[in-house]
């Protein structure tokens, strides 16, 4: 009865859902890389042995190299998301366009180049130019970054500005997100407050996908040399975006 409940319980399944799908699976592995490395700097710097280090940047590297190599070929979606979005004539808003097609390019540039490098590190055939392919890859995906951050801010700004707009048209004051769920659910729904709490949906994913992001261009720009980060920030930060995209990918499995 015990094992029944267990095997048919909905979190299991869940579960299973989630560690079904690639992206599910590399966010866990991103998080065991990213914390590895804050943990590896950390035993450093509290005067551990080597023999404590170096089974965290053991799984540092493997960890890394395995997503490397889940990663061939994932640029061809980032590609024509870009494509996409390019053809888009009529957008809602024609900056998030370009934004958004900046973002889908620097990020099919640096899975590109991160595949090409892949040859180098699993020692089929050593390349001279591997650090600088990596070099560039970094820098595409520190680029894509960027884009999307802008992205973020752009909506924050546009959401606030809209909301202004709303509550001078209407007559009302700052509404909180759950009061509005609150009134929706006792009185049904009006335009003004669906659109209000479609406002701040969109805003609370733009400032978490902006956080994400922040955290992101930690690795890239550290691994170029654009900013003197130790690993102790970098893995910290990795870790912490990382989280995140469990969490978003936990969700869409629900």
């Amino acid at each position: 009865m015990v094992a029944d409940a267990l095997v048919y319980h909905p979190a299991l399944a869940h579960w299973l859902r989630f560690v079904a799908t690639t992206v599910g699976r590399d966010k866990i592995l991103r998080t065991v890389q990213y914390f590895s490395r804050f943990y590896a700097w950390y035993l450093y710097r509290t005067n551990k042995p080597q023999s404590s280090i170096d089974p965290y940047n053991a799984v540092k590297k493997q960890f890394g190299t395995t997503r490397k190599i889940m990663r061939i070929g994932k640029f061809l979606e980032h590609l024509k998301a870009a494509a996409v979005a390019f053809d888009n004539k009529n957008p809602a808003d024609p900056v998030l366009k370009y934004l958004a097609i900046g973002r889908q390019l620097g990020y099919a540039g640096y899975l590109t180049l991160d595949a090409v490098t892949v040859i180098d590190v699993i020692g089929i055939r050593k390349l001279a130019s591997a650090k600088r392919l990596q070099e560039s890859a970094y820098r595409s995906w520190a680029a894509g970054l960027i884009f999307s951050a802008v992205a973020g801010v752009y909506t924050l700004v546009r959401l606030q500005e809209k909301e202004k707009k709303i509550d001078r048209k209407e007559g009302e004051g700052v509404v909180e997100a759950k009061k509005i769920e609150k009134y929706v659910h006792a009185h049904g729904p009006g335009l003004v407050e669906w659109m209000l709490i479609c406002d701040s949906r969109e805003r609370s994913a733009a400032r978490v996908q902006l956080f994400s992001d922040v955290c992101d261009l930690a690795a890239p720009l550290s691994a170029v040399g654009i900013l003197n980060l130790d690993d102790g920030i970098v893995g910290i930060s990795g870790t912490i975006s990382s989280l995140i995209g469990v969490w978003s990918q936990w969700k869409k499995t629900a």
